[in-house]
């Protein structure tokens, strides 16, 4: 019994120092990247050993996958039911994020920093890329034929280039703002792209770049 009250009362703290070795190893990622940032620099900024952090997590990979598990329940945290929303509020729900994003530059940067990385050979963090972009791609795609379906739209622009479009742009400007955001207003650029690439796929029109 008294072990079982022991366990109880260390559970809370335990996952607050859980939550601080998360917070510095997305610190450390975010600022050398995944091969360069080491357990120990983690280890150090929160004032533990390196086989105290494996104690936590395990090994460097697990790290890193519940680093990024934790940087998307960021994304939803405000939501109902802590899931993404559907049709036309998806779009809202994303021009939203990006504004939030903008408040937290460590969480952008650790995304953009890793999600660059996972391209390489061996990345532990790959298989969670790819999936994250198969998953958002699905969702996006989803969104828009609901859309189209409310509004009886039997012929919509490409809607697998508009579900693709919105995350490479959404990416690309976070990049640009990281590096300079001073020349890029992350949430309004955001807004505008996104608003741009929903209305030329449930309202398509001639081209502009068409000749003539």
């Amino acid at each position: 019994m008294a072990e079982s009250r022991h366990q109880t009362k260390s559970r809370p703290a335990t996952l607050v120092r859980r939550r601080e070795i998360l917070d510095a190893a997305q610190e450390i990622f975010g600022s050398k990247g995944f091969a360069n940032g080491t357990l120990q620099d983690i280890a150090e900024q929160v004032g533990m050993t390196h086989a105290g952090i494996l104690h936590h997590f395990g090994s460097k990979d697990q790290l890193l996958l519940e680093v990024l598990e934790h940087r998307d329940q960021t994304d939803v945290v405000d939501l109902d039911g802590g899931r993404i929303p559907g049709g036309m509020e998806l779009f809202r729900h994303l021009v939203h994020t990006a504004m939030m994003n903008m408040r937290r530059a460590g969480i952008v940067q650790a995304y953009a920093v890793l999600s660059a990385e996972s391209v390489t050979d061996d990345h532990p963090g790959r298989s969670y890329f790819e999936h994250r972009y198969t998953v958002l791609r699905k969702d996006l795609r989803e969104a828009f034929e609901r859309i189209c379906q409310e509004r009886g739209i039997t012929e919509p622009g490409s809607i697998a280039h508009g579900s693709a479009a919105i995350l490479a742009v959404m990416d690309g400007l976070q990049i640009q703002w990281l590096l300079d955001p001073t020349a890029v207003d992350l949430g309004r650029a955001s807004e505008f792209a996104i608003e741009a690439i929903v209305a030329a796929v449930v309202e398509p029109r001639r081209s502009v770049l068409a000749d003539g």
